[in-house]
């Protein structure tokens, strides 16, 4: 049966281009915000939201994110209320949650409520493949999806191995460390490390940590099923004041970032930052 996420790379790929992921912490700096700035970046051409649960102590977010999590935490987001955004959000959402919180809460509640409101997939990035099943059985059984993340260093069995697991789509680290805006990623090596893991999966493959500007894009497109942009998206707002004016600065990127994902859009059209 297919999958929200299934309908969506396939559109993006009937389009000729490869699907654009945007991600957003989940009530940074306020849930009203977090709402007008999802829907705006859905109306500008994001089809998949991936919305983080903020997160005190966080190991793959990068200084952006990780301020974002603390202004989130800072105004009361909770998992609740992160469930509640879903369930007015107009695009697929992938959960992005380290395995602490939803220990915390509680495997079981969190699946229910994620099935609840829509939630279409969780990506648990802290949890190591050989520990997953307890909680990828909890997960599968409310209809939810766990696409499993795999990075440049990842040996080719074990990148095999989870390329065969993960399902939606396997996201594909493009650089070594956290998330961030402000370093480029390697996008000779990042081409590299698609074209290995296409031969090891037909399903969707999406690229991102460290991609945040067009031509990032525009390197990797015809490579890649799907791209993820998070820390440009959460920078392009962090200052706006109010839901309105961030909802603004965060759509003047993300329709750079869609026309980029175009393959056979203009290189100088594309390029444009």
């Amino acid at each position: 049966m297919a999958t929200a996420l299934d309908e969506a790379f396939a559109k993006a790929k009937k389009d000729d281009r490869c699907a654009l992921i945007g991600y957003v912490v989940a009530g940074d700096p306020d849930m009203e915000t977090s709402r007008a700035v999802i829907d705006a970046i859905v109306e500008a051409g994001v089809d998949i939201v991936e919305l983080g649960i903020p997160y005190g102590d966080p190991l793959a977010d990068g200084p952006t994110i990780a301020a974002g999590s603390q202004r989130a935490i800072a105004s009361g987001a909770n998992i609740d209320g992160v469930l509640r955004l879903v369930g007015q959000t107009k695009a697929p959402v992938v959960l992005f949650t380290y395995v602490n919180p939803i220990l915390q809460y509680g495997i079981e509640k969190f699946a229910m409520g994620a099935k609840r409101y829509g939630v279409v997939g969780v990506i648990i990035p802290d949890v190591p493949l050989e520990e997953l099943d307890p909680i990828r059985e909890v997960i599968r059984k409310n209809g939810l999806i766990m696409p499993l993340l795999v990075s440049p260093t990842t040996p080719d069995e074990r990148m095999r191995k989870i390329a065969s697991d993960s399902e939606g789509f396997t996201y594909l680290v493009s650089r070594l460390g956290v998330t961030g805006a402000k370093d480029a990623p390697d996008t000779t090596s990042v081409r590299a490390q698609l074209e290995k893991l296409r031969k090891m999966t037909g399903r969707p493959i999406a690229a991102g940590f460290g991609i945040s500007k067009a031509p990032h894009i525009v390197a990797v497109r015809d490579y890649t099923d799907g791209v993820i942009v998070g820390s440009a998206i959460v920078d392009a707002y962090a200052s706006a004041k109010g839901p309105a004016n961030a909802a603004s600065a965060a759509t003047r990127l993300v329709r750079l970032l869609r026309l980029a994902c175009k393959r056979s859009a203009a290189p100088a059209a594309a390029s444009a930052t």
